[in-house]
């Protein structure tokens, strides 16, 4: 399941990886680069949430192998379209592809981990270094080839296919049932919309850091495409490790406790990251990476015991609509950053992290998937 995450999210990474060659290529301004963004993220984000619904009604494991191949194909044909509409609506379509895949490998994921930070860390750290590869797996296709080689990129989609489908099949009763309504506890909307809040947050940040933070780092370094491209894989590989990180901490001190230090960081990461200038940069990326992506997988498990008796549900606004979301807000920092300059556009995203206030979590019920865990009463 991890390796087939990895598969399916280097289709998300890979679109902000793309926006630079869009801009050199294409001519693209920033607000019609971070369009592409929107692109990606507007549809996936509308129609997740709908897969989740379906996911709590059915089993649906034949559709992760089609989904992974939905959002493999649209990237793959981002870079030979004639026009600028044809971009967007081949991106949406990938988008789509990442909408139809998380649900219902979520679902799969929490029954084959039983539960556990661990084994949750283990699904999402497998999307965030599908995250991490993309800049790297874009740059050596399309730096070499230039956006004409972009159908190379679907050899991820046809790898991840492959995985999603022996997982299934490795899997067994676990991915062949649905949750049942009604036997797991009691549903708290309130507090999961709480927690959504805080997600949004994050995702405006993540998604307009990964959008702009290529070109930031070649204007503030004055390096080339080698630079932004190392900023980005900086951004995304961090948060690989930063996931598998959150699962452990949040074992040993705490889910809250972990989680609220995490925003804390972020805060001071982004500030350091659009204000101390030269090759310090870098590390205020890194520390940026390791504040978002370390509650990463513990925001999946908060979500899921808020809305025990809708698992499919909480993933998919928790793991698709929340976090895709930010993509929205990527044409207004666009459009700042060419009224004013990309510096002044990203200035807001310092206060964003500081936003998010998460409810305490219920203890779990008899029918609970999560053992009842004393290091989060002391968190609190």
């Amino acid at each position: 399941m991890s390796l087939g995450h990895a598969c399916v999210d280097v289709y998300q990474g890979a679109v902000a990886a793309l926006v630079p060659y869009f801009v050199a290529e294409r001519a693209y301004s920033y607000a019609a680069a971070s369009g592409v963004v929107l692109a990606a993220s507007l549809l996936s984000s509308l129609v997740q949430p709908l897969f989740g619904v379906l996911t709590d009604r059915w089993a649906m494991p034949w559709l992760l192998p089609l989904s992974a191949l939905t959002a493999g194909a649209g990237v793959a044909l981002s870079g030979v379209t004639g026009s600028y509409a044809l971009t967007l609506a081949v991106v949406a379509v990938s988008g789509v592809g990442v909408a139809a895949y998380h649900p219902e490998a979520a679902r799969v994921a929490r029954a084959v981990a039983r539960g556990r930070h661990t084994g949750m860390s283990w699904f999402s750290f497998g999307g965030n270094a599908g995250f991490a590869l993309a800049p790297l797996l874009v740059f050596a296709v399309v730096a070499t080839g230039g956006l004409r080689a972009s159908p190379l990129l679907v050899v991820p989609a046809l790898a991840g296919a492959a995985l999603c489908a022996a997982a299934v099949r490795s899997a067994g009763s676990g991915a062949g049932s649905a949750g049942s309504p009604g036997t797991a506890g009691r549903d708290d909307w309130p507090s999961f919309l709480r927690m959504s809040g805080a997600v949004v947050c994050r995702s405006v940040v993540f998604v307009g850091l990964g959008a702009f933070v290529s070109l930031y780092v070649r204007e503030r370094t004055g390096g080339g495409e080698a630079a932004g491209t190392a900023a980005l894989f900086v951004l995304y590989a961090g948060g690989a490790v930063g996931t598998l990180a959150g699962g452990r901490l949040a074992e040993r001190y705490g889910r809250m406790a972990v989680v609220r230090r995490s925003y804390a960081l972020t805060v001071l990461a982004v500030a350091g990251l659009v204000l101390v200038p030269g090759p310090p940069v870098y590390l205020f990326v890194a520390l940026t990476s390791a504040g978002l992506y370390v509650p990463f997988s513990l925001h999946i498990t908060l979500g899921q015991d808020f809305l025990p008796r809708r698992v499919g549900t909480a993933s998919g606004v928790t793991l698709g609509l929340t976090v895709s979301v930010g993509g929205l807000a990527a044409p207004a920092i666009g459009a700042l950053a060419d009224a004013t300059s990309l510096r002044t556009a990203l200035l807001p995203l310092i206060a964003l992290p500081a936003l998010g206030r998460l409810p305490e979590p219920a203890p779990p019920g008899p029918g609970g998937v999560e053992r009842a865990d004393p290091r989060n009463a002391a968190a609190r």
